[in-house]
């Protein structure tokens, strides 16, 4: 840990040594002050090492840490719900892992469950096993290998990373992401040093304006965010693996440099999402995440695909939920016209404004810019109405939403454990609402968006039998049949 954390933290701090090392004249407290802050790095990590200590116990898992303050946590084992493995290089150079065990509270580090910082990886792989395991017996050993350890059962492998599937790279825009997030630290300790680049930039473009300079740009930046694409694509899912462990967990590994494998038991499993990004999807790809208690819906710690061939994505989904059929390819019903108006309203009024105000407010060549943006989304408001949907199958309700991001969620029924529903003003004049299945899982609630209200009532009423009845009054219509209002 005394060289392990340094070299996970450098990376960080390496900006900012630098800058004391190479800016200046050379002045004597650059050089004092660099050392002072690598000598602080080594302090900290001694400490940290000196004074934390674990023990696993039948009944939790403690961790001790802290010297003029000192910290205590314990989880209860049968809260265990999620173990993280997870080697960055400092810790592959010495065979070690992180291992983060989750409460399925908060998908946040730090704030749910613990970390041990760092073992060994046969001994965090030892301790994936042993915090999760759920009455798997382990094979024993033989008379004539009476020391041998105890073997799992081998695992079953539900996909693997193919390099075909680097075609969707380019599609998933990381390459873009990973642009803008270098460019916003560069420009955070551009400001510290006194420099300006963003606003000295946006200044001589108004002073300049150029559209020939600004396709340009566009054109470098898309050139760029596909070049850097492909390899944050490796680094990111390198060695992708999605296997079935003989104690009852799926379990994901991915990872070039940084290595990681996330464990959550099967049990907890409420359902699976396919993810489709408006470019993916073009492509015909898509990617599936988990819903299930331990994970939230933000970050990766729920991926159980990247993007990949969307046929691949339904039968990672068919194998993970165990059923023969994807629900998540039933048929939609489809949402009232009304669900139109209402999704071209929110996606072209505010470029419509925007437009208005820069054609009063600002320089003659700038309200064109959104004007411009106008039709396009247009498109987007359109394809987002095309996108919703709901259905109803024995076990699931299937629900999608969205258009840059196309999510078709399948949410098993008995995981739900509320409604909320929501009519705004231009809902009710439009006779929607929108329907949200509240869950222990995922993101917390799955809305069936835009829905007509009779259908939505009665899609809640007939996915969770006598949880909504209490709250509805049934009134006879001509034909006979009972039409229910809130």
């Amino acid at each position: 840990m005394l060289i392990v954390r340094p070299l996970n933290e450098s990376i960080a701090m390496l900006v900012p040594i630098l800058v004391l090392l190479f800016t200046g004249n050379g002045e004597k407290w650059r050089l004092i002050a660099s050392g002072a802050t690598v000598a602080a790095i080594l302090a900290f990590s001694y400490l940290i090492w000196r004074t934390t200590k674990y023990r696993i116990t039948d009944d939790q898992v403690e961790l001790h840490t802290g010297l003029l303050t000192r910290k205590q946590l314990a989880v209860p084992r049968d809260r265990i719900r999620t173990v993280d493995l997870t080697s960055k290089p400092g810790h592959r150079v010495f065979g070690l892992s992180a291992v983060r065990i989750g409460t399925g509270q908060q998908d946040v580090p730090g704030t749910d469950g613990l970390t041990l910082d760092a073992v060994t990886q046969e001994e965090a792989e030892r301790l994936r096993v042993l915090l999760l395991q759920k009455g798997v017996a382990p094979k024993t050993a033989s008379a004539d290998e009476p020391h041998a350890e105890p073997v799992l059962p081998e695992s079953e492998v539900i996909s693997r990373l193919d390099l075909k599937w680097l075609k969707f790279a380019p599609l998933s825009l990381s390459g873009l992401v990973a642009i803008g997030a270098v460019f916003g630290v560069l420009s955070n300790y551009a400001d510290d040093l006194g420099l300006h680049p963003v606003q000295d930039l946006w200044e001589w473009l108004f002073e300049h304006p150029s559209f020939t300079l600004f396709g340009a740009f566009l054109v470098a930046l898309v050139v760029a965010g596909l070049v850097l694409s492909v390899p944050l694509y490796i680094l990111q899912f390198w060695n992708y693996q999605l296997t079935r462990e003989p104690d009852g967990t799926l379990r994901v590994q991915r990872g070039l440099l940084t290595t990681r494998s996330v464990s959550v038991e099967e049990q907890r499993l409420r359902g699976v999402d396919i993810q489709e990004p408006l470019l993916v999807r073009l492509g015909k790809g898509a990617k599936a995440a988990a819903v299930t208690t331990g994970l939230g819906s933000k970050g990766e710690s729920n991926l159980l695909l990247p993007p990949a061939p969307l046929s691949v994505a339904h039968q990672v989904s068919r194998d993970v939920l165990k059923v023969d059929d994807d629900p998540t390819t039933r048929r939609l019903r489809k949402h009232p016209f009304a669900a139109l108006r209402r999704s071209l309203f929110r996606h072209v009024v505010p470029w419509v404004v925007i437009a208005v105000g820069l054609a009063i407010w600002a320089p003659s060549w700038a309200w064109p810019i959104p004007v411009a943006i106008i039709p396009f989304a247009a498109l987007v408001g359109w394809d987002n109405y095309r996108s919703l949907g709901n259905a109803l199958d024995e076990r699931y309700l299937v629900t999608r939403n969205n258009s840059l991001v196309r999510s078709t969620v399948a949410l098993q029924r008995t995981g739900i454990i509320g409604w909320r529903i929501q009519r705004s003003f231009f809902q009710r004049r439009s006779g929607l609402m929108t329907i949200g299945a509240t869950t222990a899982a995922g993101a917390g609630v799955y809305h069936v968006t835009d829905v007509g209200e009779s259908d939505g009532l009665a899609l809640a009423d007939e996915a969770v039998p006598d949880l909504l009845r209490p709250f509805l009054v049934g009134e006879s219509t001509a034909e006979g049949q009972a039409e229910r209002n809130v």
